[in-house]
């Protein structure tokens, strides 16, 4: 032991930024929330992105399919076991914590939400909106690129403009998997994504704090132990 702290998982200097893009977001997620709430159809700008997406070839499809199994059980266990195997080799043990409570918290997120929205697709059974797919995607993504933006103390800049990227990148293609394969409308993919930006960071904060809590504990019962 080092006697050193834990590297937290949400640098200082991101936390205003990625404060007010969750607070951003979490105003679209109601909006959407409550203009699709009960619907079982495309609104109009579903409508449109459909027609824009409906003569993808075959290989497009293959792509989209591909994507989609990442989020799917089997696929999504495969990343969360490799990022955690990383944190734990990078010696981030509050990253690998976020990972699990980060991912699993917006997941969970999503499924509320859909109970509480009742949006449908294909049927009254298929409850669509927020795509969990595109969330988890986007939930993992964001782990990875606050991870990156601690190792190399990149600054307030360069490390929101990775998170944001990492972000639009890996939420982008899942929703974009997700439409193609007429598993969710696009505005179900835009949920998704900002229930990520959303309760990711807001669980990362929650990681820091409550490591930071047990840490000061600890550090507290050991100077009464040793008087």
């Amino acid at each position: 032991m080092t006697g050193r702290p834990a590297p937290v998982v949400l640098p200082p200097s991101l936390r205003v930024r990625l404060g007010l893009v969750a607070a951003l977001a979490a105003l679209v997620v109601a909006v959407l929330g409550v203009r699709y709430a009960g619907a079982g159809q495309p609104g109009g700008v579903d409508t449109r992105i459909w027609a824009a997406v409906e003569g993808v070839g075959p290989r497009w499809r293959h792509v989209a399919l591909a994507t989609d199994f990442l989020g799917d059980p089997v696929g999504a266990a495969l990343l969360v076991a490799a990022t955690v195997t990383g944190c734990v080799l990078l010696r981030r043990p509050r990253a690998a914590v976020l990972v699990v409570a980060g991912v699993g918290t917006t997941v969970g997120t999503t499924t509320l939400l859909k109970h509480l929205v009742g949006r449908t697709i294909h049927g009254d059974e298929n409850l669509s909106y927020p795509s969990g797919h595109t969330a988890f995607a986007t939930a993992l993504a964001l782990v990875v690129a606050l991870l990156a933006t601690g190792r190399f103390r990149l600054g307030r800049t360069a490390g929101t403009s990775l998170v944001l990227a990492a972000a639009l990148v890996a939420g982008g293609a899942m929703g974009s998997a997700q439409v193609v394969l007429g598993a969710h409308y696009p505005t179900d993919a835009l949920g998704g994504w900002c229930t990520a930006l959303v309760v990711t960071p807001a669980t990362a904060w929650l990681v820091d704090r409550t490591a930071d809590r047990l840490g000061d504990r600890t550090a507290t019962a050991g100077r009464r132990a040793r008087r």
